[in-house]
């Protein structure tokens, strides 16, 4: 009899379903409280328009917070781009290489986003 041997690679196991599954949910409350944060500064009374903007994200510890949405939004994005590819794109190397041209782009997103606010 011959052997039957199968060149696939395992990538999902109980380990990471269960982490990616927490990852997610952890950086969708990270965003929902930013998201609340911005709320509740565009609330206070003021005129509304650029210099209120720039004040809102103006001071150091917005900005960090607005740094860490934006790696919270980056890892969720990635997570989520990630499992769609792992599922519909079944060509490994043109999976790769979309997983590969994602992670340039929100890379860059982040990149372009710390340069934005420590500028301001």
């Amino acid at each position: 009899m011959a052997a039957s041997y199968r060149n696939e690679h395992v990538i999902v196991g109980p380990h990471r379903v269960v982490t990616d599954w927490l990852g997610q949910r952890v950086t969708a409350v990270l965003m929902a409280a930013f998201a609340i944060v911005v709320l509740v500064r565009l609330l206070m009374p003021g005129e509304f328009g650029y210099a209120r903007w720039v004040g809102i994200f103006s001071a150091p510890w917005m900005k960090a917070l607005t740094c860490l949405a934006g790696l919270a939004l980056l890892w969720h994005a990635w997570m989520g781009v990630r499992d769609i590819l792992m599922d519909y794109v079944k060509p490994n190397g043109m999976r790769q290489l979309l997983q590969a041209a994602s992670t340039a782009w929100l890379l860059g997103c982040v990149g372009w986003l710390v340069w934005v606010l420590w500028r301001l």
